[in-house]
């Protein structure tokens, strides 16, 4: 009975992905990986299409690298290779914070942010105190921050001031309350910051151990680094390197509700709510971008049809973007580090328009 079972199953299984294939343009697919080959789209290092669990392209292209800023010169990219994914990161840290919540090692969003950093009593302000840890965790804490008016490479960018100053979570907790917590999204790395402490200090687990034994080893994922300060503390922002596939497996986990081969890694309801609107980005209610609890929302309202799409966005054109209504997932990696990246985008564009509705 059970192998019978497993047999309609596995059938099932074949037949959908058979499907997922069928249903998507390969000749459009090869037209979009000949147009990176000949450089009329530049700095891409690889891409990955999903649909249906099934991996319809896998690609990879050498290309100028860094690592942090550091560069590394040409680099053959492989399978095998390791690539900052830089705010990626954001979207793990995300995740791993729902895994706190569902062990109950964090216990409420609303608790105030401050309660987890009680070597700050005089940060203690009335207005400090009201911002709590969904307003870290949607980038809407209303502390002075500005990440996108000056270049990373300038020390006047909130985020490399905040990795110079002397402590870090001092530097954050200290800035002006210049909008009403929970009010106004304002692109921070340092709330993000704030919450890879709060996960660490809550789950008494260094952020890096966490997420090896809650989330990568329970999907396969090793290698990985995690790049830290001169004080062993991993960059919760934008320190981790992947390689692409792992980067389609957190997304491939993400469109299946927080589950992996049987098991619930992350509970569905926070990749629900991490995956809703907690913040308005732009001002355009229907077409204007959203922000969940470290995930990027597009309606993809330029698209035809209007297909909206969740998005951890790194600097230089690193992506895991799902697509829930095509049952898709698409992750690229680039080089275009502190530089508009609209190969990027019109690589999505590509591959949206391959898979059919």
């Amino acid at each position: 009975m059970l192998g019978r079972l497993l047999g309609v199953v596995l059938a099932w299984t074949l037949m959908a992905s058979a499907a997922a294939a069928a249903e998507t343009d390969a000749a459009a697919l090869q037209a979009l990986r000949q147009k990176i080959v000949s450089g009329e789209l530049p700095g891409v290092h690889s891409v990955i299409v999903a649909r249906g669990g099934k991996t319809l392209a896998e690609w990879y292209f050498p290309g100028k690298d860094e690592r942090r800023g550091l560069p590394l010169g040409e680099v053959a990219f492989t399978a095998d290779t390791l690539h900052d994914v830089r705010s990626v990161s954001k979207s793990v840290v995300s995740i791993l914070l729902g895994i706190a919540l569902k062990d109950g090692a964090i216990e409420s969003l609303d608790t105030p942010v401050l309660d987890y950093f009680p070597e700050y009593p005089e940060l203690k302000t009335p207005e400090r105190m009201k911002i709590t840890l969904r307003h870290i965790f949607s980038m809407t804490s209303g502390l002075k921050w500005d990440e996108t008016s000056v270049p990373y490479i300038d020390a006047r960018n909130s985020e490399i001031a905040m990795d110079l100053a002397p402590d870090r979570y001092r530097y954050v907790l200290e800035q002006d309350v210049v909008t009403p917590p929970g009010s106004q999204f304002r692109y921070s790395g340092g709330d993000v910051a704030l919450a890879g402490a709060v996960l660490a200090r809550a789950t008494k687990t260094p952020l890096e151990d966490y997420a090896r034994a809650k989330l990568f080893a329970p999907l396969g994922i090793t290698p990985f680094q995690w790049d830290k300060d001169p004080k062993g503390v991993p960059f919760a922002a934008s320190g981790l390197r992947l390689r692409p596939r792992d980067m389609a497996t957190i997304g491939q986990l993400m469109l299946q509700g927080g589950r992996w081969k049987g098991r619930q890694i992350v509970p569905k309801a926070w990749v629900t709510a991490s995956t809703s609107r907690q913040a308005q980005v732009a001002p355009d209610p229907k077409c204007g971008t959203r922000y969940g609890y470290y995930w990027w929302l597009n309606p993809g309202c330029p698209f035809t049809p209007p297909t909206p799409v969740i998005t951890a966005n790194g600097n230089g054109g690193q992506r895991i973007w799902v697509i829930p209504s095509r049952d898709l997932v698409v992750v690229t990696t680039m080089g275009g580090y502190n530089r508009p990246t609209p190969a990027a985008d019109a690589i999505l564009a590509a591959v949206l328009k391959a898979a059919k509705p």
